[in-house]
Parts: C-alpha cells; sequence; structure tokens
C-alpha cells in the first residue's frame, strides 16, 4: 500500500473504530438494559468473571449492526475531514483523481465485513447459547436461605407451602436465621397423611419464633430446623380443633425446579445446520440470509459514503452522524419491511434479505461514476451545499438566542435569554446543537434496533403498521429520558474536543477566561437538561408508558394486563393479622372461604382464628359480614359458630385485597410512593419498588454528572479531536452503567439500603469528577 493509500486508510480507519465503539456503546446498552441478567446473577451464586463473561456474549449481536454504521461513519468523518481541510483539492491539483481514496477505503471495508460475518455466522449464535448456558446455570443456583421478609413466598409448590418470616438475618455461610416464622400447608385435605383424622380444608397452620435455614440450591429445597414451634389443625368438624406444641421441629421445604429458558428456533443454531434447515422453513431461509446480507452492509455503505465524504465541503462530524443515521435508518427498515413481506409469502428470502444491499451497492456505483465531475455540477454536491447551510443556520440561530437569520431560511422567535456573554453563548449553542444532533441519532437507532426485534411478532399476530407507529410514538419519550444523559456525555467531549482541537481553548486561556468560566454553561445546560428529565418523567413519561406497554403486549400476542389483582389469596391485613381466602370476587365484594390468622408477635403465637364460607362488605357497616362460620381464641379456648356476624376490629377494606398491578415505570414518585406503602401494607415484597422510588430522583442527574466528568477529559483528550472524545465516552458510560447497575441489584436483593443502592453511583461519579475539575490546569 503506498504512501497516500496508508494516509487514507489511517485517517477512516481510526475514526471508523471510534464510530463503531460509539454505535455498539448504544446497541449494547439498549439490549443488556432490556433484560434481567444482573438481577439473575447477583441473586444467584456468580462470580465477577462470570458477569463479564456474560455481558460479554451480547457483543456479538451489536457488533453485526454496529460494524457497518460504523464503518459509514468512519468513511464519512475521514473523507470529510480532508475534503474540508483542501487535501481532496490538493490531490486533484496534483494529478491524482478521487478514485484514489477507494481502495484503501474498501481494504477498510473488506477487513469490516470479515469482521461482521465472524460475529454474524460464528461467534453470535455461539454467544447465543452460552448466554442461555450460564443463565440458566445461575437460575438453577437462585435458590437462597435469605428470603425477603415480611413477603409470602409461594416458591415451594412441591411441598405445597406458603411462607412469611417477619425477620432474616444472614449468617457467615450460606444459611440464614429466620424470626416469626408462619408455614401454610395448603395440601388438600384427601392428598393429606392418611390417619383417623377427617381434615377439613383450612390449611394447616405452623408458627415458629425462630427458624434455621439451610438452603441446597442443587436440589432446589431449603431444610428448616425450627424452634418454639406451635401447629394448628382444624377437623371436618370445626370444634375438633388440633393444636399441639414442641420445643423443635424439622421441615423440608421443596421449590419447583424453574424452567430453562431458551432462545428462538434458529437465533442460536450454527451457520452449517441452519443452511440444511434452510431448505425447508422459511424462517430458518430467512435467518441464513440475514446473516450473510449483514456484514455485506459494510461494503456497499462504504460504497455509497466514499462520494458523500468526498464531496464534503464543511460538514465535519455532525453531518457525517446525521448522513450515517438516515442511511442506517433507511437501510434496516428497507430490511426489515421486506423480511415482513417474505413472512407473509409475497416474495423469497434471498431477495427479501439482499435486495437493500443491491439496491445500495447500485447507488454507490452511480455516485462513484460521478465523482470527477468538476465543481458543484452534481445533485449531491448540491445536496451537501444545502444541507451545509441548513446546518449553519441552525448554528447561527442559536447563537443570536432565536432571532433567526440564514441564507433564505428564516424563523421568527422570540430571544431566548442566554447567559450574559458572546463566548457563553457561542459554546451553549455548540453544546446544544451537537446535544440534539445525538439525542435524535440515539433514539432513532434505539427505535430501528426494537423494531427489528420485534418484527416477528409483527408479522406473526397481524399487527398493523399503524399500531406500531403508535407504539413507537409512545415509546419515544421513554428513550429520550434514558438516552439524553449519553448524549449530553457525548456532546460535551465534542464540544470541547473541537474547540481545543482547534485551539480555541488555548485563545480563551489567554484572554483570561479560565476553564471553568467556559466549562460553565455547558454544566447549566446539563443541570437545566436534567431538571427537565426530572418534570418529564413526572408528568408525561408515566402515562406515555402505560401505552406503549399495552400496545406492546398486543404486539407480542400478550393477554392485556389485568390492573386489579384479586388473585393474591394471601394478605397481611393491618396489625399483626393474616387473610387467607379462595377466591375474592372484585365486583360483589365477597370473599369466599376466609381465614383470618390473628398473631401475636412477643412471643410470636397464633391467638385468634376466623373461619367462614363466605364473607361480604357491607358499605353501610362499613365492616365484613361473616356466613356460617366460627371462630377460636387460642389465649381463653373459647369457641363459637355463628351464621352472620361482623368483627368490627378488621377494618380492611376490599381495596386492601385489591391491589392494582402496576409497573414504576408507569408511575411517577408521589404514584410510586403511595403504592408502596398500599403493599407493603399487604405484606407484599417492596423492595425493588424502593430502590425505584429513589432512582426517580437520581436518575435525572445523571445528566448532570456526565457532563461533570466528562467536561475535564474533553479539555485533556481535546487534542485528538471529537471522535477521541467519543472514545472517551464510550468508557465513562460503560463504566458508570454497570457501577449503577450493581448498585441497583444489590439494593434489590436487599443487601443495600434503596435510597444507597439509587444514589451510591451518582456520590461515586461526582466526587471523581470534581476530583478531575480540581486537577484540571485552567
Amino acid at each position: 500500500m503506498r504512501i497516500l493509500s496508508r494516509a487514507i486508510f489511517r485517517e477512516v480507519a481510526g475514526a471508523a473504530v471510534l464510530g463503531t465503539v460509539l454505535f455498539t456503546a448504544v446497541l449494547f446498552m439498549q439490549k443488556l438494559g432490556s433484560g434481567k441478567m444482573f438481577e439473575t446473577l447477583l441473586r444467584g451464586s456468580a462470580s465477577p468473571a462470570v458477569v463479564a463473561y456474560l455481558i460479554a456474549m451480547l457483543l456479538p449481536a451489536a457488533a453485526v449492526f454496529a460494524l457497518p454504521t460504523g464503518t459509514l461513519v468512519g468513511v464519512l468523518i475521514g473523507l470529510g475531514r480532508m475534503s474540508s481541510d483542501g487535501e481532496i483539492i490538493a490531490m486533484r491539483a496534483a494529478g491524482v483523481p478521487g478514485r484514489r481514496v477507494i481502495a484503501p477505503i474498501v481494504t477498510l471495508a473488506a477487513l469490516g465485513m470479515i469482521a461482521a460475518g465472524a460475529c454474524s455466522l460464528v461467534l453470535m449464535p455461539w454467544a447465543v447459547r452460552e448466554s442461555f448456558r450460564v443463565l440458566n446455570k445461575s437460575v438453577a443456583l437462585q435458590l437462597t436461605a435469605e428470603l425477603q421478609p415480611r413477603v409470602f413466598e409461594e416458591q415451594f409448590t412441591k411441598s405445597n407451602v406458603v411462607l412469611y418470616v417477619g425477620d432474616v438475618r444472614a449468617t457467615a455461610s450460606t444459611t440464614a436465621e429466620w424470626k416469626n416464622v408462619f408455614l401454610a400447608d395448603v395440601t388438600p385435605p384427601e392428598e393429606r397423611p392418611q390417619t383417623s383424622r377427617q381434615y377439613s380444608d383450612a390449611p394447616r397452620v405452623t408458627v415458629a419464633a425462630e427458624a434455621l435455614a439451610v438452603p441446597d440450591a442443587t436440589k432446589s429445597t431449603i431444610q428448616l430446623s425450627m424452634h418454639g414451634v406451635t401447629t394448628h389443625e382444624v377437623d371436618s368438624d370445626p370444634k375438633v380443633y388440633h393444636s399441639t406444641t414442641e420445643k423443635r421441629q424439622e421441615q423440608l421445604l421443596e421449590a419447583k425446579p424453574r424452567e430453562e429458558m431458551a432462545a428462538k428456533p434458529y437465533d442460536a443454531m450454527d451457520t452449517i445446520p441452519l443452511w440444511k434447515e434452510a431448505k425447508e422453513h422459511v424462517e430458518a431461509r430467512l435467518e441464513l440470509h440475514k446473516r450473510l446480507a449483514l456484514p455485506v452492509a459494510c461494503l456497499v455503505l462504504a460504497m455509497v459514503g466514499i462520494p458523500l465524504g468526498v464531496s464534503s465541503r464543511r460538514s465535519g462530524k455532525s453531518g457525517a452522524f446525521v448522513i450515517t443515521v438516515s442511511l442506517a435508518f433507511l437501510y434496516w427498515m428497507s430490511l426489515v419491511s421486506l423480511m415482513g413481506m417474505s413472512r407473509q409469502g409475497k416474495m423469497p428470502a434471498e431477495v427479501a434479505a439482499w435486495t437493500p444491499n443491491v439496491v445500495l451497492g447500485v447507488i454507490g456505483i452511480l455516485l462513484l461514476a460521478g465523482l470527477e465531475r468538476p465543481g458543484d455540477r452534481d445533485l449531491l454536491s448540491r445536496l451537501r451545499a444545502l444541507g451545509t447551510n441548513v446546518e449553519a443556520d441552525i448554528r447561527r440561530w442559536l447563537a443570536s438566542g432565536g432571532k433567526g437569520g440564514g441564507s433564505g431560511w428564516r424563523i421568527a422567535l422570540p430571544r431566548i435569554p442566554l447567559l450574559p456573554g458572546v463566548v457563553d453563548t457561542w459554546v451553549l449553542s455548540t453544546f446544544l446543537f451537537y446535544l440534539a444532533l445525538l439525542l435524535g441519532s440515539f433514539v432513532l437507532l434505539a427505535h430501528v434496533f426494537i423494531f427489528f426485534e420485534l418484527l416477528s411478532h409483527i408479522i406473526s399476530n397481524g399487527i398493523a403498521m399503524s399500531k406500531v407507529l403508535e407504539y413507537h410514538f409512545y415509546l419515544t419519550p421513554m428513550l429520550i429520558y434514558t438516552s439524553a444523559p449519553m448524549s449530553i456525555l457525548v456532546a460535551v467531549l465534542v464540544t470541547f474536543g473541537v474547540m481545543s482541537k482547534n485551539n480555541e481553548v488555548t485563545a480563551m486561556k489567554a484572554c483570561g477566561v479560565s476553564l471553568y468560566r467556559l466549562s460553565a454553561p455547558v454544566l447549566l445546560a446539563s443541570l437545566a437538561v436534567s431538571g427537565g428529565l426530572f418534570a418529564f418523567d413526572h408528568s408525561y413519561i408515566p402515562e406515555a408508558n402505560r401505552r406503549q406497554d399495552a400496545i406492546l403486549a398486543e404486539i407480542k400476542g400478550r393477554a392485556p394486563q389485568t390492573y386489579l389483582n384479586p388473585g393474591r389469596k394471601w394478605v397481611y391485613g393491618k396489625g399483626s393479622r393474616i387473610f387467607y381466602y379462595k377466591y375474592l370476587d372484585p365486583d360483589q365484594r365477597v370473599m369466599v372461604g376466609p381465614h383470618v390468622y390473628e398473631l401475636e408477635r412477643d412471643p410470636f403465637r397464633l391467638v385468634r382464628q376466623i373461619s367462614a364460607e363466605n364473607a361480604r362488605w357491607e358499605p353501610s357497616l362499613k365492616a365484613w359480614v361473616f356466613q356460617n362460620g366460627w371462630w377460636r381464641d387460642m389465649k381463653t379456648h373459647s369457641y363459637e359458630t355463628f351464621q352472620a356476624t361482623t368483627f368490627h376490629e378488621l377494618t380492611e377494606t376490599p381495596s386492601h385485597f385489591l391491589q392494582e398491578v402496576k409497573q414504576e415505570k408507569q408511575l411517577n414518585f408521589v404514584e410510586l410512593d403511595r403504592y408502596i406503602r398500599e403493599l407493603k401494607q399487604s405484606g407484599v415484597d417492596t423492595v425493588k419498588l424502593q430502590v425505584q422510588y429513589h432512582k426517580k430522583f437520581s436518575a435525572p442527574m445523571f445528566g448532570l454528572v456526565m457532563a461533570l466528568l466528562a467536561t475535564p477529559f474533553a479539555f485533556v483528550a481535546g487534542n485528538r479531536g471529537a471522535m477521541a472524545g467519543v472514545g472517551v465516552s464510550f468508557g465513562i458510560a460503560i463504566a458508570y452503567w454497570v457501577v449503577g447497575r450493581v448498585f441497583e441489584e444489590v439494593g434489590n436483593v436487599n443487601q443495600l439500603p434503596a435510597a444507597m443502592a439509587a444514589w451510591a453511583p451518582i456520590a461515586v461519579f461526582t466526587l471523581a469528577g470534581l476530583y478531575l475539575f480540581a486537577r484540571l490546569r485552567t
């Protein structure tokens, strides 16, 4: 390779690598954030090495999409820089044709195609199999004695036991100490050990002051050694009541083994077996040709990118990002649409998978054929000039505070007051431009990725495209919320990176403007964005999430969500009282087969039991009317039957038993706080919800923290340009995301207070940012 070819190759390859890293990061975090990997692993016994290994298994799938887009952005940025600096003109003036850039770029695209082919054909199916193998192994080891306290555990289905533990104390070993244990054996009477007794259908209740729990994850069992045990069992004749007291009792709790997770039929299949299956099945044929066609996208996108980059004048890296995202969007959307038509039998799988490559290849050849036309006579150059003018007008409008301006493009908006000073306005307008550009790019890329994943469901369930567009419309607010911090991070690095490379930062220092003062408008803007994200999450995102979740359930063919859950048969009441019923009619407000267990905390024991055929809520009495039942007081040994009576001390209303099933992302912090208090009263696990409640306040601060941390990096690495900042942003974002997820999941398993789990990553990275700021030479 000659000197000129090597220079072009290095110029394009560096930008391509950083572009690939950036897009891999976006897709990787989108894929990682949509699953329950960390929760699954942290609840199991996986080591950090296993966690890192499983995370690495997600990279091949992300790289298959990121390598073609990274190659395109590298070509556009590399050739665009050479064109804007006049190097392309210098080459032509020296008699070197513009087509000379084709050979090194095709070489780079071929390398990208080989890498993408390795990921698509070999690594990706292997990684899918490995991911599910490790996940299933971890899930198999999830049974632990460290259960959530004050929560009804119904996982011990093989023992037909419902467990409630008042307090859990972890020990140095795998065992745990339980306090105030309530066990209800719900085995039907006909399946209980045959004795001379005639059992009723009421649960057999065991209460214990304390217990030592020893789990065996391989057998899905927990061996209990209980102390201070009392067992209560009712005969078919309620007058006959069996109560036994023991100092110590052993009991084995058996959980049903968890079902193994599995990939889609052809996703985990190696390419050679898939090729054999493709002869008979359309889905296999589509998967095979998709694996073959995606790597070739590196080559065809590079062919389109060469004339786009050479014809560039001053659009720079921002224009490269716009063009890259637009072309990638068109490519993936056309591929997805054609594959959907193939699933409907409207075209062969081969045609559907390869048509986008063929069309882009033809466009690339036609554009390359007009590469040597002089001046700006070709249509491509005119379009580029128009895009450059629009970008310049946007920058002038932002810099002028909204007065409008530009060559033939006017915006008449009221002036937006900015920070005083020309420098502040210039820095802020540049930052906002890159922020809007990157945010739009990341959101659009996520939409394409999600649409591609949902395609099989859309086709198989016959979902109309209008419904799909509606889903993406309501999904957009959440994508903006999650993508904004990453966009702030990259925008800060690019803004100050470009200024440093152009010696603008040095000029500011020479004029007596410190780096602290220079970064002030960006930090204030990031704070404003964080506040806006909090307000956005409080006012609009919950409702949008409810709608997009409902549409997503329809797309995936799931039943609509049941908002009221009458199926929770075990509910903790007010004070120290447990309710059990066979069925609850939410419309008639009737409990069928209710049992009420009143407990005494110290010493922990059952003091009264109420049983009836049914109980109806009477609003006029503000009480439950129990019919055809009995009650027994263990303290006084009193027993009484009744046909209809009320117990005014039972103040739980029907709403106490009819909890609305909601997700934290569908609630703002006020609604979530109220929801947590309601669930706590009913004995439902709220640890995860408490972590999410505190994250409602901490997550929006992510944007400000990213700006605080990125600013020193931008000034230090700025001489290497904007794409160096992109590379730094990848490392920072991944580090923050991993640390945040680890703290969150540790909080979810109740190993950290909820507030600490939510705010610890913010505190750690804020201190790191302040430390770097303090060491910055201003």
